[in-house]
């Protein structure tokens, strides 16, 4: 019997590194010169990051350290979809950062299509939030990987290889 190889393609992100940025992110609000008197909230939910400041000024900064801070922390920066500003109460501005992570179905038929399309050697099955890609060859699995690292470019969220056995 012949031995069968497979990974999963997946899209999540570190959630500590992610409180860490969001830690380093609020000390430098309290130490910038700039940014001190904004009386700026950050509130980190499971699925979304809620920033309430004083202006529209002070959020554009505030988005910039938030970029430079992952970046750094080696967070892509994929996983931020920022909403447009609103107003809120007292004359402040609030935004919503919904964070992405796991796979929807459309990106993941797209991407499974793409991969049998280009590649006859390998199985893809869709698994929830997740891809799983089979083949008799870890080559061929191989080539899988570069092609969808390729692909990654164009797709809006982060991907991530995992379970390579």
């Amino acid at each position: 019997m012949a031995a069968s190889y497979s990974f999963d393609v997946v899209s999540e992100f570190d959630r500590q590194e992610l409180i860490n940025v969001v830690d380093q992110l609020r000390r430098e609000l309290v130490q910038r010169y700039d940014l001190k008197d904004s009386n700026t909230e950050i509130q980190v939910e499971e699925s979304q990051i809620i920033i309430t400041t004083a202006s529209e000024m002070t959020l554009q900064s505030i988005e910039v350290i938030l970029r430079q801070k992952a970046t750094k922390r080696d967070l892509s920066l994929k996983i931020f979809d920022f909403q447009p500003p609103e107003s809120s109460t007292g004359g402040r501005v609030r935004q919503s950062i919904i964070l992405r992570k796991g796979l929807k179905q459309e990106i993941s038929k797209k991407l499974s299509k793409i991969i049998r399309d280009q590649l006859k050697k390998v199985t893809v099955s869709i698994q929830g939030e997740s891809i799983r890609v089979t083949g008799k060859n870890k080559d061929d699995l191989q080539v899988a990987i570069s092609l969808l690292r390729k692909l990654e470019e164009d797709i809006e969220v982060p991907l991530q290889f995992e379970n390579y056995r």
